[in-house]
């Protein structure tokens, strides 16, 4: 079972600006960090679980880890979204780990996000001890 990580998206200012990030013109999409996860060899076959409105929406796959010239490191990701069932998560700075068992479903193909509890009604939900 790989590991994932979680990371804010406090760039975007909505999914559909996330979404438009990913947008499949190259093969990856690379993120900026200044340390390599000490737990980065578990992550092969992880994903990089996004965060918007204090809940998981969306998943990219790790490819790897490559350092940069000037000593960070870069998160190698497939250039593609997969949106998730929306799950409450707090707001933290830079990345945190997360268990496979903990991480949110994909949508299936033909469910739309719509389908899916609203991110905030999660939120509200989750603070009321029900998600």
């Amino acid at each position: 079972m790989p590991l994932h990580m979680t990371k804010i998206a406090y760039r975007a200012a909505s999914l559909r600006e996330l979404q438009d990030w990913f947008d499949g013109a190259t093969p990856e999409k690379r993120l900026r960090t200044r340390y390599l996860p000490k737990r980065h060899e578990e992550m092969q076959g992880g994903s990089l679980y996004w965060i918007h409105e204090h809940a998981m929406v969306a998943r990219a796959a790790i490819l790897g880890f490559e350092q940069r010239p000037d000593g960070h490191w870069d998160i190698v990701m497939e250039n593609r979204l997969r949106l998730v069932h929306p799950k409450a998560k707090r707001a933290h700075q830079g990345w945190r780990y997360l268990a496979d068992k903990d991480a949110p479903a994909d949508l299936l193909d033909g469910e739309v996000a719509g389908d899916a509890l609203p991110v905030r009604m999660v939120r509200d939900l989750n603070k009321l001890g029900l998600v």
